[in-house]
């Protein structure tokens, strides 16, 4: 353990209390306490809006040795609540470091406890399933007011958190610049930046419009590496304002929270799929998408998060690895019968894609964008193109 330091309690809606050591931020954050069982990538989950009003465990022992740094950033701002590990490195070695998580997490506010055992506290939210908590590394707060705090958060169903996340107003990505932001997957010539290898785009040719239910920067990378001209429109676009950019094609984002509390989304995504264009959705994007087409979404007993959920694609019969976070699921049964299940999860069968019969739309749950990986589902951004070609 990196050393004794200020004292940091987690407190649980069922009364269990965890007390460690505080890094990251002095502050207390209620949240919903879940797990992720990824080794690395604990910079995007921070950054990932998906992970809005929660508090992440992270399953894998020692995490920080490695650093943060300005390029691997998923959005504008962090989103995640609290973070718990076992233990923070207190050696950060990697050339493109450019801060330690420590101080990382302190400049954007997020409170920390490591010294825990993440092993028992995984196993309580896998058997008990994802539950409201209340971390604190203010000094002054008791453990029976952290217990009340826990207790009475109104957790996440039917909490419409993406109003929260989305930008406030319309933005074309990489309107001018050739090179993507960073090194993600070499796909074509790169050149350098002198720390960051950088890949030379294609012309901005296909004109789409992104729905920002908290996307993350590294699905519009990757739209762009396919030569789509992107123009991102806050969440709360209607469908009739959304079709005057013209679009070849639809794209409907990530995001945090319960997809049946974002009302205004289904209507607009109901309208627009009575247009014909092509529409590809990722997770709350995919949930989104599922109820505009007359489905019906649930919640987990305690999510999908981590970087090693199997994925069976029901018509070819490959198994993905995939990237996964979310809380809520698509119920298969509940969709008409226009539209097919092509894709469950291995591991407790629930939906994780589909398409429709007769439009050129479909969706998965899972992250075909991931960064750090796995990358087994990043040809889903090219058969998204070939979609769109096919119907321009």
């Amino acid at each position: 353990m990196s050393g004794l330091g200020p004292k940091a309690v987690l407190a649980l809606e069922d009364g269990t209390v965890f007390k460690g050591q505080a890094f990251g931020a002095t502050a207390s954050v209620a949240g919903e306490v879940c797990f992720n069982t990824s080794m690395t990538g604990y910079q995007e989950i921070l950054t990932d809006p998906s992970y809005k009003g929660q508090i992440v465990t992270m399953t894998y022992p020692l995490i920080g040795n490695y650093g943060v740094n300005d390029q691997d950033i998923e959005s504008y701002q962090t989103h995640a609540s609290g973070f718990v590990v076992r233990e923070l490195s207190p050696i950060v070695s990697n050339y493109r470091s450019d801060y330690s998580l420590n101080e990382y997490m302190s400049v954007n506010g997020i409170p920390g406890i490591q010294g825990i055992d993440t092993r028992s506290l995984t196993k309580k939210l896998r058997v008990r399933g994802a539950m409201n908590g209340y971390l604190t590394t203010i000094p002054d707060v008791s453990t029976e007011e952290a217990l009340d705090k826990a207790k009475n958060w109104p957790g996440l169903i039917g909490v419409d958190f993406v109003k929260e996340v989305t930008h406030k107003s319309a933005f074309e990505w990489d309107k001018e610049d050739k090179l993507s932001p960073a090194f993600r997957l070499p796909y074509g010539p790169t050149e350098s930046d002198g720390r960051v290898q950088r890949e030379v785009l294609p012309d901005a040719e296909i004109p789409i419009i992104a729905y920002d239910f908290g996307i993350k920067y590294n699905i519009l990378r990757m739209l762009r590496q396919q030569g789509f001209k992107v123009t991102v429109l806050p969440a709360n676009t209607s469908a009739e304002e959304a079709l005057k950019h013209n679009p070849a094609g639809i794209f409907l984002s990530n995001g945090p929270g319960d997809p049946s509390a974002v009302t205004y989304a289904v209507k607009a995504v109901s309208e627009l799929l009575q247009k014909g264009l092509p529409i590809f959705g990722i997770c709350l994007g995919h949930q989104i998408l599922s109820l505009a087409l007359g489905g019906k979404t649930s919640k987990l007993k305690f999510g999908h998060r981590g970087a090693n959920q199997p994925v069976k694609d029901l018509d070819t019969g490959r198994v993905e690895i995939t990237s996964q976070n979310h809380g809520f699921t698509v119920d298969g049964d509940s969709l008409p019968s226009e539209v097919t299940v092509n894709r469950i999860n291995l591991n407790d069968q629930t939906v994780e894609g589909l398409r429709h019969k007769n439009k050129p739309v479909f969706c998965v749950q899972y992250h075909p964008e991931a960064s750090p990986g796995p990358h087994d589902s990043s040809n889903l951004f090219n058969e998204f193109r070939q979609l769109v070609e096919k119907h321009s």
